[in-house]
């Protein structure tokens, strides 16, 4: 453990603000003064960034320069908030407000709800996949449990990247993504699932932003409100932000800078979520006089586990390579990374048990030990190993193997078929036990080939080949074995299963590790097919599973086993090779030549934000600059959302239709009941005025109008330019 990562259990509070800084290193105090305009922190594994954020809070708390109810502090994960909003107390910045983005969301939306819209706020539902479930009966479409994942988490990526139902097909073949369903169907299914939560007046996750956006963007006096409460912003792991809650950020500061960013592009791991990391390499565009600091001394990792964690992004290609961060141990030097090659998967799973009970016994707490894998669906070999050797584990981040619904389910048909014997129709054309099992789990699920994609359906999947291929091994092992036999052992391996979960080694998947740390870390499974997996096609896919292997690694402290296998199962044929990452890193490959780019310092680049502030940005490649909007009366510059709407600002005279807007409000009131949803929801108040002013002859001329969206236009347009004609919406409908 380390000063700059670790605190003792109760640590004195600083007498003063000057003694805030003390201990801090040259970088992270620069990050801790640097408290007026716009700030990025690039921080790489271990650099003590959380560190120096929360220093720098208080430091500008205790020196008087900030009050703490005005500084808000944002991350992804309330164990993050809680950690910061602990750090802060024992820094004497108690006040600071530290949480989520959804949670700071939910507490604003709950407050202004009833001034902006009227009435309580909407029911919040814990879990949509149960209204996504009620969608698909709507629509007819029979989803499985694991496809019923697989579109919520569709779902979920559409909101966040503020895609509607209509875009969604377009949208993804735009970015790429490899979808569950056909991408039509899916969209039938969003726009279900909108239309059940407004008949049933409930709003889930990602609506508490959404709505949260709208209120701020269609109500100046509520968004002045909030930037007179919040004066500072801080964000936490900032290259994982979505285009939503980047937007959400930018209500909340408005025309201000003062906002401290913090993240590290080469730990972009989420973006099958809609996390992406250009928000953060962007910054410097946007804001033109930042001040950015580099953090590179890695107080986590001794030499050899940052050097082989330097090595595996020297190789790394794309734009997150272009900026990645040259760590540089601050610890004492430390044994060297363990690469070990296995005949088959099960030795490998006993290699890293025996090496576990091993290092347990020399003084190791269990607790401090991890083993980190690609799938979860990799978690049964090495918790039946570890049950084997006697060694306590607990999952992180997934359910036990056979808690699975999917493992549950087929361990009940494979007994149902073991008592029927002879007798199931489905066991006719099988003449052994693994085909038994085979033609049992085909009815679950199970495929000879893997299906497309990396959701719950191929998790699912992966689960059912489990048991597949342990149904071979044991055929293997014992001639003769009859279903019924196989399903006693099954029941074995679960009930032995039931370990003690406290103090013990932590089994996770590499996503799940984000953010921990561990004296010894065994990453398992490295070879080609599982890292990078099988589905990563695109050169974004494969750099996307190097960033996830290279998070994984810097998990460690000072252990580091990273180990494949040549074969799946004792016997099998030997046809696996170590992953394409290790290349040049693991002794006997071949070296490949380091990309040049990294920074290999720690640097500050200070940036004069009060006489930069107007600078024009040099334009990125590949992005389009905006022209900036302007007041169609007066020609000023407009930055306010709601001015942009009106295209004018809100002083200046307005030529408005005060009957035709009166006309659009009583109608908007009218489609408001009809669907069940607040009246803004169809269309604000400015977007009503904006139409009003401009008196639309056609369709084209009403998109032009902001707030008006091609779901919007293709719902009310024929309604709205009937009005603007001086026809009843019946008329215009009737002539459409």
């Amino acid at each position: 453990m380390t000063a700059a990562t670790h605190s003792t259990l109760f640590p004195r509070v600083p007498d003063s603000a000057d003694a805030v800084l003390e201990g801090l290193d040259p970088e992270q105090r620069a990050v801790a003064t640097a408290l007026h305009g716009p700030v990025c922190v690039l921080a790489g594994a271990g650099t003590g960034k959380t560190r120096a954020i929360t220093h720098r809070i208080a430091y500008g708390v205790r020196a008087g320069i900030l009050q703490p109810s005005s500084v808000l502090a944002v991350t992804f994960t309330n164990r993050a908030a809680g950690e910061m909003r602990g750090r802060l107390r024992q820094l004497g910045a108690v006040g600071v407000q530290a949480r989520t983005f959804h949670s700071a969301a939910l507490r604003q939306l709950q407050y202004f709800w009833p001034k902006a819209v009227g009435g309580p706020l909407p029911r919040l539902v814990d879990r949509k996949i149960q209204l996504v479930a009620d969608a698909a009966a709507a629509c007819r479409i029979r989803l499985d449990r694991g496809e019923l994942r697989d579109v919520t988490a569709e779902i979920e990526w559409s909101k966040v990247t503020q895609t509607v139902p209509a875009d969604y097909t377009a949208a993804t073949a735009k970015a790429g993504r490899e979808t569950p369903r056909d991408p039509a169907e899916i969209a039938q299914l969003y726009a279900a699932y909108e239309d059940l939560k407004r008949e049933r007046s409930v709003i889930d996750f990602e609506d508490v932003l959404l709505l949260t956006v709208a209120v701020l963007q269609d109500r100046h006096d509520i968004a002045e409100q909030v930037r007179a409460q919040y004066q500072h912003f801080v964000v936490d792991e900032y290259q994982d932000v979505s285009p939503l809650q980047q937007r959400l950020l930018e209500l909340w500061l408005g025309d201000r800078e003062n906002l401290c960013v913090v993240g590290d592009a080469s730990q972009t791991i989420y973006s099958f979520t809609g996390a992406t990391p250009d928000h953060l390499l962007d910054f410097r565009v946007r804001h033109p006089g930042a001040t950015v600091v580099k953090l590179v001394r890695d107080y986590r990792s001794t030499p050899q586990v940052v050097r082989l964690a330097n090595g595996l992004l020297a190789q790394a290609k794309g734009r997150a390579a272009d900026h990645r961060l040259e760590l540089v141990s601050q610890r004492p030097a430390g044994p060297e990374p363990v690469f070990t090659e296995y005949t088959d998967e099960p030795a490998e799973a006993e290699g890293a048990a025996r090496r576990i009970r091993e290092l347990i016994g020399s003084g190791v707490p269990a607790s401090e030990i991890a083993v980190l894998f690609r799938t979860n669906s990799q978690s049964e070999t090495y918790e039946q190993a570890l049950a084997d050797a006697g060694v306590p584990y607990q999952l992180r981040g997934a359910e036990r193997f056979f808690d699975r619904p999917e493992v549950r389910n087929a361990i009940t048909a494979l007994r149902a078929a073991a008592r029927f014997g002879g007798n199931d129709a489905l066991l006719d054309d099988a003449p052994d036990l693994p085909s038994q099992v085979r033609a049992v789990l085909s009815g679950k699920g199970w495929t000879p080939q893997p299906p497309a994609g990396s959701g719950a359906v191929r998790e699912s999947w992966e689960s059912l080949a489990a048991l597949v291929h342990l149904a071979q091994d044991f055929a293997a092992a014992n001639a003769g074995a009859t279903l019924a036999d196989l399903v006693v052992e099954l029941d074995e391996r679960a009930g032995a299963q039931h370990a003690p979960t406290v103090q013990g080694v932590t089994l996770a998947s590499l996503h799940a590790a984000k953010g921990l740390e561990w004296d010894v870390v065994f990453l398992v499974g490295v070879a080609e097919g599982m890292m990078p997996i099988t589905y990563a096609k695109t050169d974004e896919q494969i750099e996307e599973e190097r960033r996830l292997l290279y998070v994984g690694v810097t998990r460690a402290r000072e252990h580091l086993h990273l180990s494949w296998a040549l074969a799946r199962s004792p016997g099998g044929r030997a046809n696996r090779r170590p992953s394409r990452f290790l290349t040049g890193l693991r002794p006997g490959s071949q070296a490949v030549a380091a990309r040049a780019g990294a920074a290999g310092a720690g640097a500050v680049e200070r940036g004069s934000w009060t006489a930069a502030a107007t600078a024009v940005p040099e334009q990125a490649p590949g992005r389009r600059q905006r022209t900036p909007a302007r007041c169609r009366v007066c020609g000023r510059t407009l930055t306010d959302g709601g001015e942009m709407k009106l295209m004018r600002c809100e002083d200046c005279p307005s030529d408005m239709d005060e009957g035709l807007y009166e006309r659009l409000r009583e109608w908007r009131g009218e489609q408001a009941r009809r669907s069940g949803q607040p009246a803004f929801c169809v269309f604000t108040d400015k977007t009503l005025i904006a139409i009003a002013e401009a008196v639309p002859d056609d369709e084209h001329e009403l998109a032009r109008i902001p707030g008006v969206g091609m779901r919007k236009l293709r719902r009310y347009g024929a309604d709205v330019l009937a009005l603007c004609a001086g026809r009843d919406p019946a008329e215009g409908q009737d002539q459409d």
